[in-house]
């Protein structure tokens, strides 16, 4: 396991050179930029140890770029050259955009293990094997896999770069929170890019970078030239054609409506525009300074149709043709596109385990920037992915978890979108209301009809029965005295029931009633004291069907049926 001396985890103390304030194993840039004025080429931009701006982690800091605009360079050597051999690599390290970003990068070079590398000389163009890392400009949101595969007959280095991931790498630029990237490059030549232990870009060495590993086996010949002879045209004007007498060039393209008609009313001569006649002239305009005054321009209430010289309208010339030109046929000496024979590629080569790169022996951030406060933490190089997991759990999970305790609710979150964002308002509102419109509009009709359907048979019923002043202005003497007999008396059926009776003969106690039975006789009775209104010969017929004395007792059971 390749691991840097410096690790800003939780778990490790921190130690700290006074003079620059970085821990032991940095070592800051003193090199300048070539081909550059001198005021802007040094690296002087400034590194701090310090803790997050948010979502602290108790005792827990970071490597921290704090200068704006300016050329940041540092780097640290590794305890232990990494050699690619059998092993896979893995690089993974956190970075948070404090600030956000607006133009710069975060990634990381392996410097080359060349022997001659001193740390205080670094600069943009100190070898390197791999850079790694964000990348951030305008709209242009990267994230970097580039190497440097050497050539093996020229010794020269190729840079070559992976395939860009196929996610949208905004968020990760712009939400301000800490994020883990992680590099696998496997001895099988396959990769895997990873952020947040998630993969965003996978791929092989020899299929999924640009320029590819191995050149063409044939190339064009560099001294072919292209004959004077050929002809390459596929198409070519007809020579024998003939441009017809009657084509006439000097047709415009349009012409004057012939059948146009000044419309009625038209003013030739008033103007379009008039002095304003309410205008006036203020008071403090002087014609010395000013000049002279003149009234504003208003357009003319008289030309309700039109002023001014009329002409007709212009429409498309009907004899227009253009300039004449000869029809296209197929070229009868078409040789085709040219193109340079091809010879052998002299600097061909055919690596099929471009894994094998040039061992590196240190890390180091060489970075410009436009905003300041970028985070970096937890730096790792090894060959097991469950060490690089374990050291993410100890560290970056950390930060996450203190982050989304630290996480506003919901409604906070919409209502900061708002405050920056007012026309969200508007789309709360609507997204409220939604839901209760369309409750509303399926439950409403259904409760309506219910109320409806439930008083419907009921009425018939109450408009049968006087009402309560019509009773009190009755004469007291018109009362028939209540006798028991009342209270079996029958209800004549009203237009909308009929009552159907059926008589049973009963020995000895009468049945109890059903309730059905008891609701229909406590109705009876309330009708029989409301209306007062049965005859004496009804009374003695309805006695004379209830029997008395001690004969057998025969119980009447009503049963209601409704009309259709």
């Amino acid at each position: 396991m390749m691991v840097l001396r410096w690790k800003t985890s939780v778990r490790v103390q921190t130690r700290v050179i006074l003079k620059t304030n970085l821990p032991r194993g940095w070592v800051l840039s003193k090199a300048k930029k070539d081909d550059m004025d001198s005021e802007i080429s040094i690296y002087d931009g400034r590194w701090e140890i310090e803790e997050l701006k948010e979502n602290q982690v108790p005792g827990d800091r970071g490597l921290v770029l704090k200068s704006k605009a300016k050329h940041h360079a540092i780097s640290a050597v590794l305890e232990k050259p990494f050699i690619f051999a059998d092993k896979p690599l893995i690089v993974q390290y956190e970075v948070n955009f404090q600030d956000g970003i607006d133009c710069g990068g975060a990634y990381v070079k392996l410097l080359a293990d060349t022997g001659d590398l001193i740390l205080e000389n670094f600069y943009d163009k100190t070898s390197y094997t791999i850079m790694f890392g964000p990348d951030k400009c305008g709209e242009d949101y990267k994230l970097h896999l580039i190497f440097r595969h050497k050539h093996p007959k020229t010794g020269v280095f190729e840079e070559k770069h992976a395939k860009p991931p196929d996610v949208d790498l905004k968020e990760f630029f712009t939400d301000r929170k800490t994020h883990l990237y992680t590099l696998v490059m496997n001895p099988d030549d396959t990769f895997e890019i990873l952020i947040d232990q998630k993969v965003v870009n996978q791929g092989t060495l020899l299929e999924d970078v640009v320029p590819p590993i191995n050149p063409p086996r044939e190339i064009d010949d560099p001294n072919d030239r292209k004959p004077e002879e050929w002809d390459d045209r596929a198409k070519i004007p007809d020579p024998t054609a003939v441009k017809p007498e009657d084509w006439d060039e000097k047709e415009p393209i349009q012409i004057e409506d012939p059948s146009a008609v000044k419309p009625d009313g038209w003013l030739d001569d008033e103007p379009k525009f008039i002095p304003n006649p309410k205008a006036e002239k203020p008071e403090d305009w002087s014609d010395s300074m000013d000049g002279e005054w003149e009234a504003p321009h208003i357009p003319n209430p008289a030309c309700q149709i039109g002023c001014g010289e009329w002409k007709p309208p212009m429409i498309d010339n009907p004899k227009y043709k253009g300039i004449w030109r000869p029809p296209m046929i197929n070229n009868p000496n078409y040789q085709g596109i040219w193109s340079p024979q091809k010879i052998p590629n002299p600097d061909y080569f055919e690596d099929d385990h471009p894994f094998l790169l040039t061992s590196f022996s240190a890390l180091g951030l060489e970075l410009w920037s436009m905003t300041p406060d970028i985070y970096f933490d937890n730096f790792i190089i090894c060959s097991e992915k469950e060490v690089a997991d374990q050291w993410a759990a100890d560290g970056w999970e950390l930060k996450i978890m203190v982050a989304n305790a630290n996480e506003p609710g919901v409604l906070r979150q919409l209502t900061t979108a708002a405050e920056e964002r007012p026309w969200l308002w508007l789309m709360y509102l609507v997204m409220a209301g939604l839901p209760i419109a369309l409750v509303t509009s399926f439950c409403w009709p259904r409760k309506v009809k219910k109320k409806y359907e439930d008083i419907g048979p009921k009425k018939a019923d109450l408009c049968q029965l006087p009402s309560k002043a019509a009773l009190e202005q009755e004469p007291e003497e018109e009362k028939a005295p209540e006798k028991p007999e009342d209270l079996q008396e029958e209800k004549k059926p009203s237009e909308t029931e009929v009552v159907i009776v059926e008589k049973e003969e009963v020995i000895g106690e009468p049945e109890e009633k059903s309730e059905e039975d008891a609701e229909t006789i406590e109705g009876q009775e309330e009708m029989t004291k409301l209306s007062k209104s049965g005859s004496e010969d009804e009374m003695k017929d309805a006695d004379e069907s209830t029997g008395s004395g001690d004969a057998p007792v025969k119980s009447l059971r009503k049963r209601r049926v409704r009309k259709d």
